[in-house]
């Protein structure tokens, strides 16, 4: 498609004017990415040539602010749906020779306008501008990562220590898989931070998902146990494995005299409920 100059035509009419072609350059430019904007448009709602056009007038008119707003949208968008950033960093970079090549001609048409002075002037402005979409991006991108990575830790934590209210009074703690030192500090920042928080009077600690523990984990237990005790909570434990207590036995460690043992979770809540 035939670029199109009229004279005395300003930057902006002229992108304007050229609108389909310079969409048709930019998916030359762009190899890898103009088999994805369709999947892209799919998975992010995302339309990647209205976007371009929008980052290029906002380049050619040197829209700061609005280039750092609508960079800090568009990383948000895309670390919310995993986009690859390699085609978003392909696609800008299209971008910015796409707008060289238009430039260029422009200027071809105006070689009595164009100087030396006038190029490095707008060499600053479209790469400096562009540079700043780029960074802002990847921070905004980066920085919203970081907080879905945040809640889907919580997420996991509350899952992996899920403190269930029984009753103002009582609370149950299901434990179920695998306890690593990890796991078992996450159990007793969580436990004793709930105590604190609900007012626990009672916990009971149904173990019976558990069926092995090392004894260092052991003796980690006895640790939180010890430590709701200090916060004024009755620990219950239930449901211990044959082979947990063996160890127990074999280690001299016993859970009787800092908490209530009851072999089912459900004799400690038919116990204590009546």
């Amino acid at each position: 498609m035939d670029i199109v100059y009229q004279e005395d035509m300003s930057l902006h009419d002229f992108f304007k004017k050229n609108k389909e072609a310079f969409e048709e350059r930019l998916l030359k430019e762009a190899v890898n990415v103009r088999d994805k904007i369709d999947d892209i448009r799919v998975i992010g709602n995302i339309n990647l040539l209205e976007n371009a056009h929008r980052t290029v007038m906002y380049v050619i008119e040197d829209r700061e602010k609005e280039l750092v707003d609508f960079a800090v949208q568009e990383g948000k968008a895309w670390a919310s749906h995993s986009l690859t950033l390699a085609f978003k960093l392909e696609w800008v970079q299209a971008i910015r020779r796409t707008i060289w090549k238009f430039l260029h001609h422009f200027d071809s048409k105006n070689p009595e306008k164009a100087n030396i002075e006038q190029f490095y002037s707008m060499e600053k402005l479209i790469n400096h501008n562009i540079d700043q979409f780029l960074n802002t991006f990847f921070l905004s991108y980066s920085k919203y990562k970081d907080e879905l990575l945040e809640v889907q830790r919580e997420i996991v934590d509350n899952l992996s220590v899920p403190i269930i209210p029984i009753n103002k009074d009582i609370c149950v703690l299901p434990l179920i898989g695998e306890i690593d030192e990890a796991r078992a500090v996450r159990i007793e920042e969580k436990v004793l931070m709930e105590i604190s928080k609900l007012r626990i009077q009672a916990l009971m600690i149904d173990m019976s998902g558990i069926a092995n523990m090392e004894p260092e984990i052991i003796d980690r237990f006895l640790k939180i146990i010890d430590g709701i005790e200090l916060m004024g909570c009755e620990a219950i434990l239930t449901g211990l494995h044959p082979i947990i207590v063996r160890k127990m036995i074999d280690l001299g460690i016993t859970f009787g005299d800092r908490a209530i043992m009851k072999g089912t979770l459900q004799q400690a809540l038919k116990d204590y409920l009546s």
